[in-house]
């Protein structure tokens, strides 16, 4: 038996019939075709899937979408401005050379996004922290913290985003 429910999805209120079983990642990506939250290994191991639910970082693969009826998420393709242009830390990915193969990006992305709002000026530690849940088989973390900590900086010089 489906269920109807009602969501906000980078800022647009959307309404979904959806069977209960449904994971808010399936929901995401072939329901609404936002394919920025990746399927990695779905026993939330990867955080390819990572998105924001109510500003906290959450795994889509791990959650029932009946479950954030009528909460906030936002995905990757929600972070850029209005015009397109990145998002501060977005830039900073592309600029600190974060971003290799893609994979694991939009959910490092996202991760980095929840801490920042939350301490907008990370240690490395806290970083590491954030991040201990999200997987990249390309980088090896260190353009990555530096990306989070520029990224910071930019949110910072340009008021919280």
């Amino acid at each position: 038996m489906d269920v109807q429910i009602k969501l906000k999805v980078n800022g647009r209120e959307v309404s979904l019939r959806i069977k209960p079983n449904e994971l808010l990642l399936d929901v995401l990506r072939e329901r609404l075709h936002l394919t920025g939250a990746k399927y990695g290994c779905g026993i939330g191991e990867c955080g390819a899937c990572t998105v924001l639910l109510n500003g906290e970082a959450i795994l889509a693969c791990q959650t029932l979408a009946v479950t954030v009826a009528g909460q906030d998420i936002r995905t990757i393709e929600g972070l850029a401005g209005e015009n397109g242009e990145l998002h501060p830390l977005q830039e900073a990915f592309v600029e600190e050379g974060a971003v290799q193969c893609g994979f694991c990006t939009p959910g490092m992305v996202l991760a980095a996004k929840a801490l920042i709002d939350e301490k907008p000026d990370p240690s490395t530690k806290e970083i590491q922290d954030a991040l201990r849940g999200n997987l990249c088989r390309c980088t090896g973390y260190t353009q990555i913290i530096r990306a989070v900590k520029k990224g910071a900086e930019k949110m910072r010089a340009r008021g919280k985003e």
